[in-house]
């Protein structure tokens, strides 16, 4: 079976990661939050992963850097976007902590990655 290259990014292993985790902490949440906070909280988390892997298959470098910088501000959003779940006792303190600390190392790949295409165009 082929390995297409974004499987082989650390950022895409630790986003799709983060989604499913996020799929598991979103199955507690009040059932009138299904179509409000549970599916905007799971479209951030899945475009994080998918912009990764939609931007290896364009064809510049600069085009795959354009898909990092959304797949930072779908991180973003799902940051601010788990912040209010938690401070409408969706999640715990603890939950939150431990998602931050996900989309930190996501955050310090993508910054790299996004860096590195840039570089590589000059």
């Amino acid at each position: 079976m082929k390995v297409y290259s974004f499987e082989k990014l650390e950022a895409w292993v630790l986003a799709k990661d983060l989604t499913k985790q996020v799929y598991l902490l979103t199955k507690k949440f009040p059932n009138e939050e299904i179509y409000g906070l549970t599916s905007q909280i799971r479209r951030a988390s899945i475009s994080i992963c998918s912009n990764i892997a939609e931007g290896s298959g364009r064809t510049s470098k600069i085009d795959f850097a354009r898909f990092i910088q959304i797949a930072y501000g779908s991180m973003m959003e799902l940051l601010n976007q788990l912040i209010i779940a938690e401070e409408l006792e969706y999640i715990q303190k603890d939950e939150l902590v431990k998602i931050r600390e996900q989309i930190d190392q996501i955050s310090i790949r993508l910054s790299g990655l996004r860096k590195s295409l840039l570089q590589s165009q000059l």
